[in-house]
């Protein structure tokens, strides 16, 4: 897969997404990460892994529980000065995305689907 391209195309969907991340889970590497021209970043890069590990962690976790409640589609946080949505790009790839709070999270995850990446 062209992560890169990847990564690049989501960005383009909405402006207000401020940051996006494509990360294996089974080999904890980033593959694509990459901020809009303009943000302003408002964790350290040790904090930014940080969240992402935490986020990582928790998908695991509900991954152990897919038998029982069907497969996770995606996860919304909403903070006051960002939301964070983390869904799967397939089976071993996360996607991590940070937006403005006024980004309509909803309609940028069926954005996300659509697109033709496989």
């Amino acid at each position: 897969m062209d992560y890169k391209n990847i990564g690049n195309q989501i960005l383009s969907l909405d402006p207000d997404i401020r940051f996006v991340t494509i990360f294996d889970i089974n080999d904890n590497i980033f593959l694509f990460s990459e901020h809009r021209t303009g943000v302003t970043n408002l964790l350290t890069k040790e904090e930014s892994k940080h969240s992402l590990q935490i986020a990582l962690g928790a998908w695991k976790m509900r991954r152990t529980l897919e038998k029982k409640i069907g497969k996770g589609k995606f996860v919304l946080a909403e903070y006051e000065k960002i939301k964070r949505i983390t869904m799967p790009l397939d089976k071993n790839h996360l996607l991590y995305i940070t937006t403005e709070v006024g980004c309509d999270a909803l309609s940028l995850v069926d954005k996300i689907k659509k697109l033709d990446y496989k």
